[in-house]
């Protein structure tokens, strides 16, 4: 559009329009009806683009109409969102949506992610640590597409845990929602140490042998069911490190780590040959030989003439334990390892080097 240059005697000055000016006996602009007509059809073209039907007494139309137009242009919209129940969210309301699972456990559902609504984004953040379920459901038949590699439809739902806790998502226009960002990326089962006891947000879990439902994490059903690892619940023992099938329908069993000495596995070295990922090896001692002191006393010092350290090969004592009392060809068939051996250094129940104990986490999503 332009002023209305082609219309003779309209009297813009310069191209523009003017007042009268009775003093100098000019007179004021007209407004032709080719023109004004023309500037009411291309407002009425934004407000028809932007989904709207004109309205003769509604003065902000043309506004509105360029908000919506911009938001469905951009597949983020400047609105936020907060929830403390369960919803189905509607195109409005997505944006920032920020959820408190702090009453109950929730659902948020995902507006059908068709042509109607087209390429929209969505931020699903946790705003609560209270450890309710918070699931954000796909509508009908669309889906999540997040881990491709173990499903590539991707899944129905997906679980925020821990306040804090993230997802950015975008439809395709097409029935499925494609993640964007998160929180946490990590990838999916695997383990880490932490230097807190509390459960950082990300989907994070205890890797504490506990029994999980398939129809909750079916994903993480997936990773098991693929994962090298996975084998029953008679075959458990031994296999603690792994996952088992449960009751064979409904749930599975998530690794047992927790108070456990993680060691790499050989993968075709030959070191520990026959070891399967997740098997659990019992403590052992290396057999070998310890020499006692041929002098007496308290501290069993050598005798006159024997320097300090040199030991006695003929009071050999042979470590090849079999029992609680150690196998001794020294004279005294009766030497108790905890009579001698408890005066000699630190000793516990099995053999362990020193370490510090940190809490174990596992990906859970």
């Amino acid at each position: 559009m332009d002023y209305p240059k082609s219309v003779p005697s309209v009297g813009l000055v310069d191209g523009r329009f003017v007042d009268e000016n009775p003093v100098a006996g000019t007179p004021g602009s007209l407004i032709p009806a080719v023109w004004g007509n023309s500037v009411t059809q291309e407002i009425l073209s934004v407000i028809s683009a932007g989904g709207l039907t004109a309205s003769e007494s509604d003065t902000g139309q043309l506004l509105k109409a360029i908000q919506s137009i911009v938001g469905n242009a951009s597949p983020m919209r400047s609105v936020v969102t907060g929830l403390a129940a369960s919803k189905a969210l509607t195109a409005p309301e997505l944006g920032l949506v920020l959820i408190d699972s702090s009453p109950a456990s929730m659902t948020v559902t995902l507006p059908p992610a068709g042509v109607a609504l087209g390429v929209r984004d969505v931020i699903v953040r946790r705003v609560d640590n209270s450890g309710n379920r918070l699931v954000v459901q796909a509508s009908d038949t669309d889906r999540i597409r997040f881990h491709t590699h173990l499903s590539a439809s991707g899944y129905p739902f997906l679980v925020l845990m821990g306040n804090g806790d993230w997802w950015h998502l975008r439809s395709d226009g097409a029935g499925s929602w494609w993640p964007v960002g998160r929180c946490d990326n990590s990838a999916l089962g695997r383990p880490f140490f932490e230097t807190s006891t509390t459960l950082n947000p990300g989907g994070y879990g205890v890797p504490n042998g506990d029994l999980f439902k398939r129809s909750e994490w079916p994903w993480l059903w997936d990773f098991a069911r693929t994962s090298g690892a996975l084998t029953t619940e008679a075959a458990r023992a031994g296999m603690e490190g792994g996952w088992t099938s449960g009751d064979g329908a409904t749930n599975f069993r998530i690794p047992e780590i927790r108070g456990e000495f993680l060691r790499v596995l050989s993968e075709g070295r030959n070191i520990d040959p026959g070891r399967t990922a997740g098997s659990l090896q019992s403590h052992s001692l290396q057999s070998h030989n310890h020499y006692l002191p041929t002098g007496t006393g308290a501290n069993y010092k050598p005798a006159p003439g024997i320097p300090d350290g040199v030991w006695d090969v003929g009071t050999n004592v042979n470590f090849s334990p079999t029992t609680t009392t150690v196998a001794t060809t020294y004279p005294n068939p009766a030497f108790d390892s905890d009579t001698y051996i408890g005066n000699i250094g630190n000793f516990s129940g099995e053999t362990r080097p020193r370490n510090i104990a940190l809490p174990a986490r596992i990906k859970l999503i």
